[in-house]
């Protein structure tokens, strides 16, 4: 499988600046290493906050804003 980095890159919403932006494969890893979801699961003002938990995710989606 190609991944497409450049692409991934132009859709990817994290602010956070790393050296996976764009290699989807990587970034899903690492996080879900940490217990965490990746930026481009939540709306962007929840994003910004670094809060990649599941937790926060099941809250956002209780509230219906993810």
């Amino acid at each position: 499988m190609d991944c497409t980095l450049e692409k991934n890159r132009a859709n990817c919403p994290c602010t956070y600046d790393c050296d996976k932006r764009g290699a989807c494969c990587q970034c899903v890893a690492y996080h879900r290493g940490k217990n965490q979801l990746p930026a481009c699961f939540f709306p962007p003002e929840a994003e910004k906050t670094f809060d990649r938990s599941f937790e926060h995710f099941a809250r956002l989606v209780n509230k219906g804003k993810a």
